[in-house]
């Protein structure tokens, strides 16, 4: 099973690192999240040096087969959050 760190404990050692109180770097985490959010409503993409870029990419609409009955489905269009890691993330994990 693989082990999940949560932002808590990247607050915590964050805050150990740069001598900050973890509830700081909680809300300069969430708010790092909200502006990832807020820039990808807007039809942008947020590109990290290091880390990858998130971008919005658009599902057509489709049909689909529900599994229990068989019966043919139809799946709307919709936007979804994409996330492509860096060359270098790519590189550091192998």
């Amino acid at each position: 099973m693989v082990e999940t760190v949560k932002k808590e404990a990247l607050a915590q050692e964050i805050g150990d690192k740069f001598d900050m109180p973890k509830k700081k770097v909680v809300e300069i985490l969430n708010y790092f999240v909200e502006l990832i959010t807020k820039n990808l409503k807007q039809g942008k993409q947020v590109k990290i040096a290091g880390l990858g870029t998130f971008k919005v990419r658009e599902r057509k609409a489709r049909t689909a087969i529900n599994p229990k009955t068989g019966e043919k489905v139809e799946v709307p269009a919709k936007k979804v959050p994409r996330f492509t890691p860096a060359k270098d993330l790519k590189q550091a994990i192998k």
